[in-house]
């Protein structure tokens, strides 16, 4: 049996989950968890083999979560099932350890092929993903401007993009404002930008928000 923890903050998602994985003979869920606290908890207390995590969980950014994940649990394969395209995190993700993503708008009948392929050591990648891939290897020489951000400066610019400002995006990250505008700073440095409006334009023009 492949021992399975569903980790979402919405209750109607880890059941539709849930629901779907229980019609597999070969799927044991053996946990839920509702923020990021819950996961790493429950985690610690329960075997596992493949964690299926959405990327927007409450306390913890997701990108963090998932390195701080496969850094304590380095044999867990986690699945990224979340509610932003490939094109936005997917190469992301897969740099911060994960085994594989789906987005919430695929086809859900994916997901059981996903982890049964996650639970066997290998990267689950769709056409899609992998094509995204091929063309980050292709193109590593002139990466788009957002693509040469770090982890964390990505996640800064975005959420100013989505329209936060900079004290609510501290609040969202538990960071201070002295050290999100810092991140900012460098972001805007990097890409070689001025104002907010720079980035809300870069992020529209190149799809980069659902």
């Amino acid at each position: 049996m492949i021992r399975v923890i569903i980790a979402d903050d919405h209750a109607v998602m880890r059941m539709g989950t849930k629901q779907l994985l229980s019609e597999e003979v070969d799927f044991d869920i053996v946990g839920e968890a509702t923020d990021a606290l819950d996961v790493v908890h429950l985690l610690r207390t329960t075997p596992c083999d493949v964690l299926l995590l959405d990327l927007n969980m409450p306390k913890r950014n997701g990108l963090d979560l998932l390195k701080d994940i496969t850094t304590e649990f380095p044999r867990l394969a986690v699945l990224i099932l979340s509610m932003h395209p490939e094109e936005e995190f997917g190469i992301r993700t897969l740099r911060a350890g994960a085994s594989g993503y789906l987005s919430k708008e695929g086809d859900p009948e994916l997901i059981p092929k996903a982890i049964r392929t996650a639970a066997s050591g290998r990267k689950y990648v769709s056409p899609l993903l992998a094509q995204l891939l091929a063309e980050d290897i292709d193109m590593d020489y002139q990466k788009p401007l957002h693509e040469i951000l770090s982890d964390r400066e990505y996640t800064v610019v975005r959420l100013i993009a989505a329209g936060n400002t900079v004290g609510q995006i501290a609040d969202l990250l538990t960071l201070s404002v002295k050290t999100v505008s810092n991140y900012r700073a460098r972001a805007l440095e990097k890409m070689n930008m001025q104002t907010n409006s720079d980035i809300m334009s870069y992020f529209y023009k190149n799809g980069l928000l659902t």
